[in-house]
């Protein structure tokens, strides 16, 4: 009987990207495996299964790719937070560290409305910095975020910490030590 794969078999690891002593955990590999993308899809679904969630927030850029199909499952809307300068719209602004400076994060000002329900989504949870970005634009915006769901959590850098410090309930379909 041939073995059950788990999501981790779908994720490609680069070696020294991008630079060198990284190991880049490539999640287009498991975007790109029907069954693999499927099983991430429904994995970061189980969690909430029958809780209340009015729309999914996608951080740029690959939680778009999980948030869109996390919301279409949901039967919601999905909301992107993106890079300063991308959103058409009237947008509020978050500043946040990067490893060397700042960036910042933006969302339409009226793409979430008080008291609206938020499963906040992304691809890879390493410092924290741009989901806590992404968390305080939702919060400013009146929503209330029932979760923050990865595919990958790097555990010994931080982010997890920083933002089960803000209150928030954490979820990752896997972990990869030591990165």
């Amino acid at each position: 009987m041939p073995k059950s794969r788990d999501v981790r078999d779908y994720i490609r690891t680069i070696v020294d990207f991008p630079h060198e002593g990284i190991m880049f955990r490539d999640v287009t590999t498991l975007f790109a495996d029907a069954r693999g993308f499927r099983m991430a899809i429904d994995q970061m679904l189980h969690p909430y299964a029958g809780e209340r969630i009015d729309k999914v927030v996608g951080l740029e850029a690959r939680g778009f790719i999980l948030g869109g199909a996390i919301a279409h499952q949901l039967s919601v809307g999905f909301v992107p937070i993106r890079k300063k300068g991308k959103l058409p719209g009237a947008t509020i602004s978050q500043e946040y560290t990067l490893e060397y400076g700042q960036a910042i994060m933006e969302i339409h000002d009226d793409a979430i409305q008080p008291g609206e329900v938020i499963l906040l989504v992304d691809d890879l949870l390493a410092t924290g910095g741009t989901a806590a970005a992404g968390i305080k634009l939702v919060e400013r915006l009146g929503g209330k975020i029932i979760s923050c769901a990865f595919v990958i959590d790097l555990p010994d850098i931080g982010g997890r910490k920083v933002l089960e410090g803000m209150g928030m309930d954490v979820h990752a379909l896997c972990a990869y030590e030591g990165d």
